[in-house]
Parts: structure tokens; C-alpha cells; sequence
């Protein structure tokens, strides 16, 4: 009973993402392995910052860093976690990948970000969406409020062209849905869909780690996870599955030299 009841419970949540493109799991997440996740983050966006200085990568003071993974970063109660994964596997099938382990952070001084989605049709040629095929799974390292740059997203609008999407948003009939998270929270979303991220006008960093995954045919040359060969020996077999198509390296200083490559990320 209780699986047919989780069961159901994910075929919920998956279906919603169907329709509106996003479903959030309130509380999922410790808030205490968050704020621990949120400290190690720090010194990483500090050096972030001063590599990047007047090129940020996601717009003015918006930083994207790639997160290496070891240590708590491949924590599989995060990674792995049943809930999560129930609906990524509803919605991209129990054989696709996990590809993509990073954060998005405004500073003080960002700027809305252009409407855009996060990827394209997979035919430009036929005009038409089908089933998902590219998950974000999000979650804030701080509570997300007005204040410091929730991303405002178009219900609806993954299933729609872009010209479209942006009519219904114009018009009203699509209106744009801030997202407000406490931390634990856990949003998964279609990435098709009209959204963009706001300014942070507070001097706390906003981070929102994302952990990407695709329909296992989906090749994305500018996103991977370098998995260090210990690191991936340690983890329960689900992950080792998920992450099968990614490089492994013998140590994890190897695995840690990555620089940053995914910067065209709006369409």
C-alpha cells in the first residue's frame, strides 16, 4: 500500500510538471545539510567572481558554478534522494542520466534576465514539443523572497512555441509566477518553459544549485559531472547508474579541474 501510495504520489508530481512545467517538494531537504552545502559554496563564488569580473556568465552579477562533485556535493541523500528521483524517473524514464551539477547565484546589482528557455526544440524543423526530455532540479541554499531575485516563470509554456509563449505572457493570458522557496525545498521543472531569473537586492548571494538530467539519448557537449573513481565507488548503485555516461578520473584533484564552458544558455 505504501508504495502503490508513493507511487502515486510521484505520477502527481510528474503530471504536473506536464502540464505547468514545474512541481515543488516542500521541505524535502535538511535545512541543515542546505546550510552546510551554502558555506562550502562561498569560497568557490568568491573565485568565481574574481575570474570572471566584468563578464559574468548569466547576465550582470549572476554567476553559474559548476560544483565539484566529492565530498558533500555527492551526498546521495541529495543526489540519490527517492523522492526526487521518482518523479525524474516518471518523467525522462529509469534509464536516463544525470548530467549536469551546478549553481546559479544573482549578487547585489543583477538585473531581470531576458525571457528565455533553456533549451531548444529538439526538431526546429517540425514547430512542435513533445514529452520532456531535459529536467532542472533546483533547490535554494537561502530562503528565495521578493527581495533577492526569485525566477519568475510562465506556467504553460514549455508545451508552446516561443512566439507563442511570449503572445500569452504579453497579453496576460500567461502570466509570469514568481517562485518563492524556503530552504529544503525542492523545485523540479521542464526547462522548455518562458522564465527568467530577477535582481537580488539584498547583499546576501541568492545560490540555487541545479542538477540536471535528460532523457538518456540527450547528448549536452557543454554540461558534465567529472566523477572522481572513489567517489563513485561509494555511491549506492542508482547513482552509479545515472551518472554512467559521465568521465570518471582516478583522483579527485583530477576531477576538480574543470573550467566553466556552459555559457550560451538562454533560448
Amino acid at each position: 500500500m505504501k508504495l502503490r501510495s508513493a507511487e502515486g504520489r510521484a505520477r502527481a508530481r510528474a503530471d504536473e510538471v506536464r502540464e505547468t512545467s514545474v512541481t515543488i517538494l516542500r521541505g524535502l531537504i535538511p535545512a541543515a545539510t542546505i546550510d552546510a552545502w551554502n558555506a562550502a559554496l562561498q569560497p568557490l563564488l568568491k573565485a568565481a567572481v574574481a575570474r570572471e569580473g566584468d563578464d559574468p556568465n548569466r547576465g550582470a552579477h549572476r554567476h553559474y558554478v559548476t560544483l565539484p562533485f566529492q565530498d558533500l556535493w555527492a551526498d546521495p541523500r541529495v543526489i540519490d534522494n527517492d523522492a526526487i528521483m521518482a518523479v525524474v524517473e516518471e518523467l525522462v524514464g529509469a534509464d536516463g542520466v544525470m548530467c549536469q551539477l551546478a549553481s546559479d547565484t544573482p549578487l547585489l546589482g543583477s538585473e531581470h534576465q531576458e525571457l528565455h528557455r533553456d533549451t531548444q526544440l529538439l526538431f526546429p524543423e517540425s514547430g512542435a514539443e513533445t514529452p520532456p526530455y531535459q529536467l532542472a532540479v533546483n533547490f535554494p541554499l537561502v530562503d528565495v523572497t521578493a527581495e533577492n531575485g526569485p525566477m519568475e516563470y510562465a506556467p504553460g509554456t514549455h508545451m508552446t512555441s516561443k512566439a507563442d509563449g511570449m503572445a500569452r505572457i504579453a497579453s496576460g493570458a500567461a502570466p509570469l509566477i514568481p517562485v518563492h522557496m524556503a530552504r529544503g525545498d525542492v523545485m523540479i521543472r521542464d526547462v522548455r518553459h518562458i522564465h527568467r531569473g530577477t535582481p537580488n537586492r539584498t547583499a546576501i548571494p541568492r545560490p540555487m544549485v541545479v542538477i540536471g538530467y535528460s532523457r538518456r539519448w540527450l547528448f549536452r557537449p557543454e554540461v558534465n559531472i567529472r566523477v572522481p573513481a572513489e567517489v563513485l565507488g561509494a555511491l549506492p548503485d542508482r547513482a552509479r547508474y545515472w551518472l554512467r555516461f559521465n568521465p570518471v578520473f582516478p583522483t579527485k584533484a583530477e576531477a576538480a579541474r574543470q573550467q566553466e564552458s556552459y555559457r550560451a544558455f538562454a533560448y
